[in-house]
């Protein structure tokens, strides 16, 4: 299960894939589900402000999706990446932002799931 959820844990977006895909291949199911409905008239907003996820989600192309739509993304980089970035050295280019005290909201995602586990039969 993939899914994205608020900082409620409630989900807002989900999609289901095998046991063996990895996470990012439904990167892009999840984030065409996102409603965030309005407390007031208008449709719902379809782009979240802020975008939590883990380091399975740390590559170029998510990165950019989220950069062009103009979403904050936190995901952490992997150490493969980093190494890669500190071999090249100045060419290596600037890592992105992280905020580590932020990050640790992202277990909203995870109580999300806890929640519809408990409630399955």
């Amino acid at each position: 299960m993939h899914l994205a959820a608020d900082l409620r844990c409630l989900p807002i977006a989900t999609t289901l894939t095998g046991g063996h895909r990895h996470d990012c291949t439904a990167f892009d199911t999840v984030m065409a589900g996102i409603r965030i409905h309005r407390s007031g008239p208008g449709r719902p907003r379809t782009r979240p402000g802020r975008l939590l996820a883990d380091k399975a989600y740390a590559n170029r192309g998510i990165r950019t999706h989220l950069r062009r739509r103009g979403i904050a993304a936190t995901i952490p980089v992997k150490a493969d990446q980093q190494a890669a970035r500190q071999r090249k050295g100045p060419r290596g280019g600037r890592p992105p932002t992280f905020d580590a005290a932020r990050y640790r909201q992202r277990n909203t995602a995870e109580r999300c799931i806890n929640k519809l586990s408990s409630s399955a039969p």
